[in-house]
C-alpha cells in the first residue's frame, strides 16, 4: 500500500488492516519455517505495510485529540 492509500482509510479500516496484514504475517511466518516460502519479498513488504498502517492510525488518533 502506498502512504496516500493509507491516509485515505479510516482509523475502523486502519484496524481492520492491519489486523489483515498480521494474518498474513504470521502465515509467512510458517511458510519460511517449513521451506515453503517462495517470495521473500513479501514478508519486507508485509513489515513495512504494518508500519506505516500504525503510523498514520497513531497520527489520526493524535490530531482527533487535539
Amino acid at each position: 500500500m502506498k502512504s496516500a492509500e493509507v491516509r485515505a482509510l479510516s482509523l475502523d479500516q486502519l484496524n481492520e488492516e492491519l489486523a489483515t496484514l498480521k494474518k498474513e504475517q504470521f502465515n509467512l511466518r510458517f511458510q519460511k519455517a517449513t521451506g515453503q516460502l517462495e517470495k521473500t519479498a513479501r514478508v519486507r513488504q508485509i513489515r513495512r505495510d504494518i508500519a506505516r498502517i500504525k503510523t498514520v492510525a497513531r497520527q489520526k488518533a493524535v490530531e482527533s485529540k487535539a
